[in-house]
This record gives C-alpha cells, sequence and structure tokens, in this order.
C-alpha cells in the first residue's frame, strides 16, 4: 500500500509558523562545525544568502568560509523564469533589493561558480531531502552545479519525517543547524 501523498503547500505552512516561533525566541547564532570547517579552502567559492524572515543566517559560516581564503557569493534572482545566478560578494559591498524581499549582490557584479551551496530551506529528513519555497531556483542551480557540495542551512526544528520529493529533487550533502551538523554516512569527514 502506498503511503497517502504529503501536501506540500501545507507542509510548508505549518514549517514555516513553527520556524517563524523558534526564530522569535531568539535562537542561538550557527556555529560553524568541524567538518564545514574541514571543507573550507583558500580559493574556493561558498554561496551564503542573508536570510528573509525567520531562516537560519549563514552569516557565521561565510565568516568562517572569508578567514578561509574562500570567495563569497550570494544568489541574484531576476525573473522566474530566469535561472538564479551567483555573484561575487564582499560583507562591505552594498545590497540591492530584489525579488521575494531578497537583499541580493549588484546586478552588475562578477558572476562566480560555486564549490560550496549554503541553502535555506523551509524542511528536511534524516534522507536529506529538502522542501525549499516552491520556485526551483535552488533545485535548478544544484543541477547547474553538480560537483557543488549541497549543505542546507536551517533550524532543527525544521526537520520532519520525510520531505515529499520530485524526480528532479537532489538530496543535500549535509546541513547544518544550532545544534551542529547532520550528513549522509558517506559525508561524514569528522
Amino acid at each position: 500500500m502506498t503511503p497517502p501523498a504529503i501536501d506540500k503547500p501545507a507542509l510548508r505552512a505549518r514549517i514555516r509558523a513553527t520556524r517563524d516561533a523558534f526564530h522569535a525566541a531568539a535562537p542561538p547564532e550557527l556555529t560553524p562545525p568541524g567538518p564545514f570547517l574541514a571543507l573550507l579552502k583558500p580559493g574556493l567559492t561558498v554561496t551564503a544568502y542573508i536570510p528573509v524572515g525567520s531562516e537560519a543566517d549563514p552569516a557565521p559560516l561565510a565568516r568562517a568560509a572569508l578567514a578561509a581564503g574562500c570567495r563569497i557569493a550570494l544568489p541574484h534572482v531576476t525573473t522566474r523564469a530566469e535561472p538564479m545566478r551567483f555573484l561575487a560578494w564582499d560583507p562591505v559591498d552594498d545590497l540591492h533589493p530584489g525579488p521575494f524581499g531578497l537583499s541580493q549582490p549588484h546586478a552588475g557584479s562578477p558572476v562566480l561558480t560555486p564549490d560550496i551551496i549554503l541553502t535555506p530551506l523551509l524542511a528536511f529528513d534524516a534522507k536529506l531531502d529538502r522542501l525549499g519555497q516552491g520556485a526551483g531556483y535552488y533545485d535548478r542551480a544544484f543541477d547547474a552545479y553538480p560537483d557543488a557540495r549541497r549543505i542546507g542551512v536551517a533550524w532543527s526544528v525544521q526537520q520532519v519525517d520525510t520531505v515529499p520529493t520530485d524526480a528532479w529533487d537532489m538530496p543535500l550533502h549535509a546541513i547544518i543547524t544550532e545544534r551542529g551538523w547532520i550528513a549522509r554516512p558517506m559525508d561524514r569527514a569528522e
């Protein structure tokens, strides 16, 4: 017997409310875990993002990447039909408003190829499947950069039993929460 289908919009609404409540209680700042720090090498490009609403803030991870000699890129979105690009960003650079409440680099900033993609998400499960906002930007980025390490950034309360997936979904290599590093067994480089 096939299990009942999970209603993605209902799951998104439930997890968004849970995440909002957790964030309102002033969660701790994320601490870069050892396995993440071990991935950082001078010259690598690490993509981060500026959190929207109650998303977990990857700023401590981006600072650790900068300290290790990595370049930082942020997503840049124009329209739903266009793929997201990753543009070079330095914390002293101004950010510009983008669609969906995003803060992003100037459109003329250099495009960088990511080695590590830090991705926001709404929900994740033990298989490291990820449920995003539903626009597919990160799914298309994962497909465009299959060799990049896909690392979710979330609060622990965003973990669910099962994330509904589609054929194009790619699981993450790891998740970083306020509780630490969660990885698939083959990615547990400690």
